[in-house]
């Protein structure tokens, strides 16, 4: 019955589906952004988000309000509806859902070991860890001296089991075999949510498979030119390549050559769709840098998931449209917050 799935489809997904799609109506526009950049103060901040579908999620703060406390409460806002979500979806989506919390997992056990081994306490660094990613034996990564006992000891019962088995080594961690690590949990990580749509077949392959192999591919050129100038060899650099994206894999050996940005971009010329971001991408300050384009680039890629129905990519697409719409808020407000208004435009609309 594979084939007929789609008509099927609404009987475990259809209501968390059209609530999705109506969360997603709830989104800023650009008329949205346009009043919050005139905004002198946070206060100011607060009452023009009060009249979008963020209501009165500050209400609470009666103190003095700060750009951490709104980036807090714009994190539990998605969190709260994520959590509905998940309680309320069936297998697959369920397990589709979870893929979603895996990467922010990655980044919070990445966050804990690296302030750990800057000797911040455990109590401070908790806080900072994305709620979206938390788990239960979050608190003990801090004991772990090398990678082995932090997978043993800790990792081995949790969901980032499967993604560490490529990570384990006796070395002790320090600053580079931190990000080794982060690389390569990612790398397993993508792969294996790029395989599990795959496996669900459809319009969610084809929706999540193209925004995955992006994920992927972006990954591959920002490892290969964080990397140069650094103690990492041409061979290391290669294994931490995802190899679910349209580089893999005559690409992905070019950038494991390569010796400077002009070779990147090189690389990115075979491509159309990643020709035209490194073009748009200059090193002076007025033009957007190559991290910018990205983003634009994957907020196209998110919108477009709306366009299709009967399918888990548009839970994917909001998860990522919203986080977009945080680092937009947040950025406004620390503009707001700092007096330094010329570059308060600097933001990335979504509709």
């Amino acid at each position: 019955m594979a084939g007929y799935s789609e008509f099927y489809f609404n009987v475990d997904s259809g209501y968390l589906e059209g609530l999705v799609r109506g969360f997603k109506a709830g989104i800023l526009t650009q008329a949205d952004y346009a009043n919050l950049v005139q905004c002198e103060t946070l206060e100011d901040l607060k009452l023009q988000l009060q009249a979008t579908d963020y209501g009165s999620f500050l209400a609470s703060e009666t103190g003095s309000l700060t750009v951490s406390v709104i980036d807090d409460k714009l994190k539990e806002k998605l969190v709260t509806e994520f959590n509905y979500f998940r309680n309320h979806s069936f297998q697959p989506l369920t397990t589709f859902l979870d893929y979603i919390t895996y990467s922010y997992m990655i980044d919070n056990v990445i966050l804990l070991i690296t302030g750990t081994l800057r000797g911040r306490p455990i109590a401070e660094l908790l806080p900072k860890c994305h709620p979206l990613g938390s788990f239960e034996q979050m608190e003990a990564v801090s004991i772990a001296q090398t990678a082995a006992e932090l997978f043993n000891a800790i990792l081995v019962d949790t969901p980032l089991a499967p993604f560490f088995q490529d990570c384990l080594s006796e070395n002790d961690i320090d600053e580079l075999n931190i990000e080794l690590m982060r690389n390569k949990l990612y790398k397993s990580y993508l792969e294996s949510f790029y395989k599990f749509c795959e496996e669900q077949g459809n319009t969610t392959e084809e929706i999540m498979c193209s925004i995955l192999a992006f994920e992927a591919d972006r990954r591959a050129f920002i490892i290969t030119i964080n990397s140069f100038g650094t103690e990492l060899s041409k061979e290391d650099r290669e294994e931490l390549y995802p190899t679910c994206g349209k580089l893999y894999p005559e690409g992905l050996r070019l950038l494991a050559s390569a010796d400077s940005n002009e070779q990147v971009k090189a690389t990115a010329e075979y491509y159309a769709e990643y020709k035209a971001l490194f073009e748009g991408s200059a090193s002076d300050s007025k033009d957007k840098t190559l991290e910018d384009n990205f983003f634009e680039h994957e907020v196209k890629l998110n919108v477009l998931a709306f366009m299709n129905q009967f399918h888990f990519g548009v839970f994917y697409a909001y998860v990522k449209l919203k986080e977009q719409e945080c680092r937009n808020v947040v950025w406004i407000a620390e503009c707001i917050s700092q007096r330094h208004r010329t570059k308060i435009d600097n933001y990335i609309p979504i509709f």
